[in-house]
């Protein structure tokens, strides 16, 4: 069909305009930088804007590492470069070779001015921040009721705890109408005694993320008795109900993560207590029947009964002993008894008598052991074995001996 051509031949007839155009080839552009965003790979990506219109930024790592500064959103600057068209989207956009900084940009001044001030009446104060609970049963949610932002919060927080209730106050997050709607939504949602209300939407530019940084959402945020978390845009956005809510989120689903407990971790850790209790409970147990046994030993030890069986058997024992001792001593003094009569046996004057000797007494009695004791005519007595004799001394002669 004649006159008929595909997207990529416009695509490539515009870009050749651009191409050949000198003034598009070397341009310099004034304006307010937003939503600045630094790529992985060395790139800066952002919007060149001023009160009427924007503009796509690209800068490619190679210029992007000659800066001596960081970009920022809100910063005044004059980019340099080309403008050319993407044919692979059909997008055209500036190709910054060097960007010179010129001051803050007026919505990023009015920003900072904010900022200083609610920090001065000291809004961002620790003392003001509410711990959230530990476990929350019921999550307020302001945001639009189409963005992504809710989703990720509804997803996530129903995967953490199935059992959740979240109320959603469906608002306005950008444009005219929303700095009314966020605040209603926080007032209303602080009156249904709600555990925490998470309050946020995604990423965008300065422009697009200001809602949340009216002094009316400043002040509805601060005031409200129920805990507030702030997600509002990606990790590197700030805005100034980041600083006065009790805590800020990177992101809306990290907002989640932080209000909403996972039930998982909390029916892991009750798994971990009842373990930890029955094994306690086992040990007490087993320690307190330990010391009901030795208790049990001890009272029969000392029971009556068992003093008086330990009591007698000792007696008996000790009766035992006596026994012992009184037949050992008998047994040794009957011995020494044998040997005392023997010895008093040897000296017996009845075994001398039987051996032929006598025992000789003078008339009065007295023993007579000497030849000296006697005279001629003396009475004496000899007593021998089977009597005795009286008779008279005859002669006493000297003392004689066995030849």
């Amino acid at each position: 069909m004649a006159g008929v051509y595909t997207v990529k031949q416009v695509n490539s007839y515009i870009k050749n305009m651009f191409k050949q155009d000198f003034l598009l080839n070397s341009v310099s552009v004034k304006g307010e930088i937003s939503n600045c965003k630094y790529h992985t790979s060395g790139h800066i990506y952002f919007t060149l804007k001023d009160a009427d219109a924007a503009l796509s930024v690209i800068m490619f790592a190679s210029q992007a590492a000659r800066l001596s500064f960081k970009l920022k959103d809100g910063m005044s600057v004059v980019v340099s470069g080309r403008v050319d068209v993407f044919d692979a989207a059909g997008k055209y956009q500036l190709y910054a070779n060097t960007v010179q900084q010129e001051g803050i940009g007026e919505l990023y001044q009015k920003y900072e001015q904010l900022k200083q001030y609610y920090e001065d009446m000291g809004y961002f104060a620790k003392e003001y921040k509410r711990p959230l609970p530990a476990f929350t049963r019921k999550l307020g949610v302001v945001t639009s009721k189409t963005g992504a932002a809710v989703q990720d919060i509804m997803n996530i927080s129903k995967r953490r705890n199935p059992y959740i209730q979240i109320v959603l106050y469906p608002a306005y997050v950008q444009g005219e109408h929303a700095k009314q709607s966020i605040v209603s939504g926080i007032t209303r949602l602080d009156k249904m005694g709600l555990d925490c209300i998470i309050v946020g939407r995604g990423g965008g530019s300065i422009e697009d993320l200001w809602a949340f940084n009216e002094p009316e959402v400043v002040e509805a945020v601060f005031n409200a008795s129920t805990p507030v978390i702030s997600a509002v845009g990606h990790e590197t956005d700030f805005t100034l109900t980041d600083f006065v809510a009790d805590m800020r989120a990177p992101t809306p689903s990290a907002a989640a993560e932080l209000a909403v407990t996972e039930v998982a971790a909390v029916e892991n850790r009750i798994y971990e207590y009842e373990r930890r209790l029955k094994q306690q409970m086992m040990y007490s147990l087993s320690a307190k029947r330990d010391y009901l046994e030795r208790l049990k030993l001890q009272m029969e030890y000392l029971n009556p009964v068992n003093q008086i069986y330990d009591k007698r058997q000792r007696l008996m024992n000790i009766e035992d002993k006596l026994n012992m001792l009184i037949k050992r001593c008998a047994a040794e003094n009957r011995n020494r008894l044998r040997l005392y009569a023997s010895k008093l046996e040897g000296l017996s004057p009845l075994k001398k008598l039987d051996m032929g000797y006598g025992y000789i007494e003078n008339s009065e009695g007295n023993r007579i052991v000497s030849a000296g004791q006697v005279s001629s005519d003396d009475e004496i007595t000899v007593y021998l074995k089977d009597g005795s004799i009286r008779s008279k001394v005859i002669e006493v002669g000297e003392a004689w001996q066995k030849h």
